[in-house]
């Protein structure tokens, strides 16, 4: 049984697997209806319990996609609808889902409750976001980057404001894959430093390197990729201290220019146009969100191929 909690769980030599497999199966179905199911149907019969904590949109539509072309079903469970909501235990929910489905997702905000969940389930669990990292949205986007013709080893990726979840999981994919990541954060917003050690470490005896820049200029220039995030998260409150730290950050089109020419610009979605990133690049020639969000579809069924053991 393999849990999909974060991309260190499949390691390089897994996720490489997994960006192969969508990059193939995204292919054979290029033009078919959306809900037909993939030729050889690989997980016929399997139903994934989908357990949302947070709201969703790309999380909820492409896993239920996933399973429909692999073949599968899905169903959703939210705690307004759930026993979970009126205090029943993970670790109880973990082994009742485990008799009823064949793997679980999880989306919710302590990522103990997601390894909680991973402890007492006898099925696969999948980490669809916590607060501590987002792999499957990482593995969308090496998917997009893939796809441009550009090699990971070797990259440099630039990061622009807060030091959250999604940035957690590009470094942890930084150290697999021997990219660079310049993390333009500033002070007192930056990701966790364990992230960064457990990176480097990985990439000691190579060029690439991962570091905090508190100049949003040095952090993009050259950089091939260029990655932001909304800057209130689920939950948070709107707070204009932190918008007001973070307005040097913003992604625009003088901050893309010193980018690589070739640069291309990511972004996770949802979008707080004129906040993070200015319309004009997320509308512009380089950027590449509307194919990193549909990449999540296929990302998830690989990510799913790969916890019922059938690549990788």
């Amino acid at each position: 049984m393999r849990h999909f909690l974060n991309l260190s769980d499949a390691g390089a030599d897994g996720i490489a697997a997994i960006l192969a497999d969508a990059l193939d199966r995204k292919r054979a179905r290029a033009d078919w209806p959306k809900g037909r199911a993939d030729a050889d149907a690989p997980l016929a019969g399997h139903t994934l319990a989908m357990v949302f904590e947070k709201s969703s949109t790309r999380t909820r539509v492409s896993f239920d996609m996933a399973m429909r072309q692999l073949g599968g079903s899905a169903l959703v469970l939210d705690s307004g609808t759930t026993q979970l909501g009126r205090g029943e235990s993970v670790a109880d929910t973990a082994r009742v889902l485990s008799g009823f489905c064949d793997a679980i997702m999880v989306r919710t905000d302590d990522h103990a409750k997601l390894e909680e969940m991973a402890e007492f389930a006898t099925v696969p669990v999948i980490n669809g976001l916590t607060d501590a990292s987002h792999p499957c949205q990482i593995v969308a986007d090496l998917l997009a980057v893939v796809e441009e013709g550009k090699s990971l080893p070797g990259s440099k990726w630039a990061w622009l404001g807060d030091g959250n979840n999604v940035l957690h999981s590009i470094v942890e994919a930084a150290g697999l894959f021997k990219f660079s990541v310049s993390a333009g954060c500033p002070e007192g917003y930056d990701p966790e430093q364990r992230w960064i050690d457990t990176a480097n470490a990985a990439l000691a005896g190579t060029n690439a390197r991962v570091a905090v820049e508190r100049d949003p200029l040095r952090a993009v220039a050259g950089a091939e990729v260029v990655v932001t995030d909304t800057w209130i998260s689920m939950g948070q409150a709107h707070a204009e201290a932190k918008l007001a730290a973070m307005m040097p950050y913003q992604v625009t089109e003088p901050l893309m220019a010193r980018a690589d020419p070739d640069a291309i610009f990511l972004h996770c979605l949802p979008a707080h146009r004129e906040e993070e990133v200015v319309s004009a690049v997320i509308d512009g020639p380089q950027s590449r969100i509307w194919r990193e969000a549909e990449n999540r579809l296929h990302a998830q069924k690989s990510i799913l191929r790969w916890c019922f053991g059938q690549i990788g």
